[in-house]
């Protein structure tokens, strides 16, 4: 009977010991998924330093361009009275990316207007000639502080010219494919926006504070017809490009980013 006992309670042990060390290496394996994961994402700006970053076309940062408060900010006084003749749209120049997953934290003042590019190649009179754009605009109050009938007019949007229209507006593909307004979530002017950018040959997706907005396929039969159709129609490089720089726009406008990471997919 006792050496039954001790059997028993030898068994009941080594069942222990056993699950408490399958347990352990199911939290070791945990953590190192974790530690991957993380590992995964490039990070863009460092929060104190504007390191990696550039004018388009340009060597270094325009005037306005500062890091401060742990934010990558576009202060519109700073740098008015410098000499200075070059474009003040900004790249991530360090590296190029073609499938990826860009993640970035936001904020516009009322009336404000930005973008963020991609597969960005340098040499053309703007980035918009030639990159993609995720839309970042004050969907509220812009149209009521900035004239847009001659703009849209010329673009041929003749019903309510005056208007912002919905390719012109917060996470749409500029000008391509309109952010879905169903369940669109837009912070006020001065909060923090999320987006989210995905790209691969089969998908692109645009977020927006945890919404999927957009969703296409790029170089696509049907892609090419948006294209060709209108405000890219004369723009023959306009999203050829497979690869090339992150960048942001200035627009006249302040703006801040902060948090900017990107994943290689």
């Amino acid at each position: 009977m006792k050496k039954t006992t001790y059997s028993t309670l030898f068994f009941f042990l080594v069942l222990a010991t056993a699950c408490k060390t399958e347990k352990k290496d199911k939290t070791d394996e945990q953590t190192v998924t974790q530690q991957e994961t993380e590992s995964e994402w490039i990070t863009l700006f460092d929060g104190t330093t504007t390191k990696g970053w550039r004018a388009y076309n340009g060597k270094e940062l325009p005037p306005g361009w500062i890091a401060k408060d742990g934010e990558l900010q576009f202060d519109t006084e700073l740098g008015k009275e410098q000499d200075y003749t070059g474009g003040t749209d900004i790249i991530y120049g360090a590296k190029e990316f073609d499938n990826f997953e860009l993640y970035v934290e936001w904020k516009l003042p009322k009336g404000g207007n930005s973008g963020i590019f991609y597969h960005l190649k340098e040499g053309y009179d703007s980035p918009p000639e030639v990159a993609p754009e995720y839309q970042l605009i004050d969907d509220e109050n812009y149209a009521s502080i900035h004239d847009l009938t001659d703009y849209n007019l010329s673009l041929g949007y003749t019903d309510k010219p005056e208007e912002l229209k919905p390719l012109q507006q917060t996470a749409s593909d500029y000008a391509m494919h309109a952010a879905d307004p169903e369940g669109k979530i837009l912070h006020p002017v001065g909060e923090w926006n999320t987006t989210r950018i995905i790209f691969t040959p089969e998908q692109v997706e645009h977020w927006l504070n945890g919404k999927k907005v957009v969703s296409f396929v790029p170089w696509d039969e049907a892609w090419y017809e948006k294209k060709n159709s209108d405000k890219w129609k004369n723009s023959e490089d306009y999203g050829k490009y497979k690869t090339g720089y992150i960048g942001f726009q200035d627009h006249s406008s302040p703006i801040w980013f902060r948090n900017i990471k990107i994943k290689k997919l």
